[in-house]
């Protein structure tokens, strides 16, 4: 719908639209949201900055706490059907033995297991949903550079793309931008930051048919590497110390790539393929939360309110979880054309105790698991509670389902 309300003189506007719900970013809880709210009947507008959903090194775990949630959307049968491979542990090779992590095959539920799902698939087959119902919108490459506020109440956005300036005036403004979230920013919004003692590098091996299924990580003297099964590659982390990658490029590209070899012997037939460091993305790992995810007329979600460690690949399923909460919370208010402040503070109460218990579990295996290896050259030992069976359940649980199930209202 065009709207009659007088625009910014300072831009040149080429057109003013309406929605209920405005949603910035058309990652995984911003098109949860966007369909959740469709579905429901309420207009809703998903702007996405790209051109398209591909981007490089995305999350491609999907838990058994998301897969619940698409099962009570009548969704699970036909996601699965989208070419995937399923890792029911997580296991950590040593020089001298397998350690398991976490068993999801103990856990209560019809999904035990991690869907390896491409991200940009999870979020077409998604979009695909959403585009059934007439009251929803998406506009690709669409830039948002400022909020629309009036008498302290956020009104919408403004964003660039399609040539020119275009305004969104909505009830509700959700920023679901991800961890470097433009709308954190523009809404002056206070980020408590952790440091977590290490980077990422991500990069990509062939995968032989003969190679095992689902994932692995494997510990060195110094060094962890976790590898994870996309069909015909290896999707690869290489962890290094916090800082560390400066030394990393100056000592060479043949340096790193015998490192990779000396973990993971059975990469030396195909280790050639990495060729440039252009194949090679950094990832600075970061660890932080607002200490408030909302004002009036906005509120944040996912990684935009709370940034994720990757331990555990939990960060997409808990920013779906924070959509469906938000969409159990604020169809009703949206439905009456009114969202309180109340209302907001609703879904950080109720969202905010299990992101920050996950974000401690995180904490908590990066200073007594990943320092140690990534400080010295000793021979890893795993804590005597990975060796009790029964304990292994607990970061299943966490990694899996999460603190508290999360269900689709309907």
């Amino acid at each position: 719908m065009t709207s009659d309300i007088p625009v910014n003189p300072a831009h040149d506007i080429v057109d003013v639209q309406t929605t209920d719900c405005c949603i910035v970013g058309g990652g995984p809880a911003g098109v949860v949201l966007a369909l959740l709210l469709a579905r429901q009947g309420i207009p809703v507008m998903l702007l996405e900055t790209h051109k398209d959903f591909d981007r490089d090194f995305r999350g491609d775990t999907i838990h058994p706490s998301v897969m619940e949630i698409m099962q009570e959307l009548g969704l699970s049968d036909r996601l699965l059907q989208l070419p995937h491979t399923k890792m029911h542990q997580i296991r950590m090779q040593t020089p001298q033995e397998t350690v398991v992590m976490a068993d999801f095959s103990h856990l209560k539920t019809s999904y035990p297991y991690i869907t390896m799902l491409p991200q940009v698939k999870f979020l077409e087959f998604i979009i695909q949903e959403a585009q059934k119902y007439p009251n929803f919108q998406l506009v690709m490459g669409a830039n948002v550079q400022e909020l629309i506020e009036s008498d302290g109440v956020i009104q919408g956005v403004r964003y660039r793309g399609g040539g020119g300036w275009h305004e969104v005036r909505a009830i509700l403004t959700i920023g679901a931008d991800g961890r470097h979230s433009k709308l954190r920013q523009l809404g002056g919004f206070e980020s408590i930051e952790t440091s977590p003692p290490m980077d990422v590098l991500w990069f990509r091996l062939p995968r032989h048919p003969e190679d095992p299924q689902g994932g692995v990580g494997r510990i060195g003297q110094g060094r962890i590497m976790a590898m994870l099964d996309r069909g015909i590659e290896w999707q690869i982390a290489y962890v290094i110390p916090k800082g560390g990658y400066h030394e990393i490029r100056t000592s060479g590209l043949p340096a790193l790539k015998d490192s990779i070899v000396e973990i993971a012997p059975e990469l030396s037939d195909r280790i050639e393929h990495l060729q440039d460091w252009l194949q090679i993305a950094f990832l600075s790992v970061e660890s932080s939360f607002v200490k408030r995810w909302y004002r009036q007329g906005m509120l944040l979600i996912g990684d935009a309110a709370h940034v994720m460690s990757p331990v555990g690949g939990v960060g997409i399923n808990y920013a779906i979880q924070d959509a469906v909460v938000a969409a159990n919370i604020l169809s009703k208010p949206l439905k009456n054309r009114h969202v309180g402040l109340n209302d907001l503070a609703k879904v950080q109460r109720q969202r905010e105790l299990p992101t920050r218990i996950i974000q401690a579990f995180q904490t908590l295996i990066q200073k007594q698991i990943f320092t140690p290896i990534l400080s010295s050259n000793r021979i890893f030992q795993p804590p005597m509670l990975l060796r009790l069976p029964i304990l292994r359940d607990i970061p299943a649980r966490l990694i899996g389902l999460g603190v508290f199930p999360v269900h689709v209202q309907t």
